[in-house]
């Protein structure tokens, strides 16, 4: 296949998973700012929030003061916000509409039909009332797109491309989310085996579709750790570190070439430390420290996949 190719799958396959994870942050956090809390409760949220995706500093230095309309906005339209969820599907639409002979036209369509049916959202609406409308619309359709996809494509490289960048997208976000939460709602991750405020922890699980999962798997109060083993070390959780990363490497090792050795060999380290890992190192670790070191190794492993395989270097 050709990089070009390759360079423009795997970035759709990112930007479309891109997406839905924006909106699935703002959305879990409009539903918490209808609890009652002060306005630096709120304020701390949306702040922590727009540092997830690295745009606090760039927001503060165009906005100021962060509120929750302000940032919702940002996030999802702002033009010169080169992350927010319309750069994100347009970004998406631009690089498949560049391999359309590659894909099918179902999948064109999908991802061309999101983005035209995304101009009847506007801002006053999504800032007002009608988010919770627009975020479950993106979540839509980025699992449309996704089913499409994968039920209309040959099971070729041009769809293990795709799936590289959804899954090292994926343990991305997810790391993040994290990240984020934890530092925000628990101040001693060590006092794990505590429940947590009910309504807080809920919102992080249904902010990865795992709430309904932990229920199945634990069966009891959520707590903090266990939140933590479940999107850290859980492989039947499809948005799990482990489960992410089993995939990346699972497809790297399929795709591999004469150049690819130490690519491979070190999505193999990052994947074996979360197969044989135990929740009690990291949180001896420190959780945000092993958090923090993951997003480093994936962020250098996006990197070689990108001198490895693609046109250049990532630019998302």
């Amino acid at each position: 296949m050709l990089s070009r190719t390759a360079d423009h799958l795997y970035w759709m396959a990112r930007y479309t998973e891109r997406a839905e994870n924006l909106a699935r942050m703002l959305d879990v956090n409009c539903r918490m700012t209808l609890l009652r809390q002060d306005e630096d409760a709120v304020q701390r949220r949306w702040g922590s929030t727009l540092a997830i995706v690295g745009q606090l500093e760039p927001f503060v230095a165009a906005r100021g003061v962060v509120t929750q309309a302000a940032a919702i906005d940002w996030l999802s339209f702002e033009r010169s916000n080169p992350s927010c969820i319309a750069a994100c599907l347009g970004s998406a639409r631009e690089n498949a509409h560049a391999v359309r002979g590659t894909l099918t036209s179902e999948a064109w369509e999908t991802l061309n039909a999101t983005w035209l049916e995304f101009g009847r959202f506007r801002q006053e609406s999504v800032t007002a009332q009608a988010t919770g409308d627009f975020f479950e619309w993106v979540k839509f359709r980025s699992h449309l797109a996704r089913g499409v996809i994968q039920g209309t494509m040959l099971n070729d490289e041009a769809l293990e491309f795709t799936w590289l960048g959804t899954y090292l997208e994926r343990a991305d976000n997810t790391a993040r989310i994290l990240d984020s939460r934890f530092a925000l709602l628990s101040t001693d991750v060590e006092r794990a085996d505590e429940a947590g405020d009910y309504y807080e922890w809920s919102a992080l699980l249904r902010s990865v579709s795992a709430f309904e999962i932990y229920r199945k798997v634990y069966r009891d109060l959520i707590t903090p750790r266990r939140v933590a083993e479940l999107l850290v070390l859980r492989e039947a959780m499809p948005r799990s570190l482990r489960h992410c990363m089993e995939r990346v490497h699972g497809t790297l090792s399929r795709v591999a070439n004469d150049r690819s050795d130490e690519t491979l060999r070190r999505s193999g380290e990052i994947h074996a430390a979360l197969q044989y890992g135990r929740i009690e190192q990291a949180l001896e670790f420190g959780l945000r420290h092993y958090l923090a070191q993951f997003l480093v190794r994936t962020a250098d492993l996006g990197a070689r996949i990108a001198d490895d395989f693609l046109v250049s270097e990532a630019t998302g």
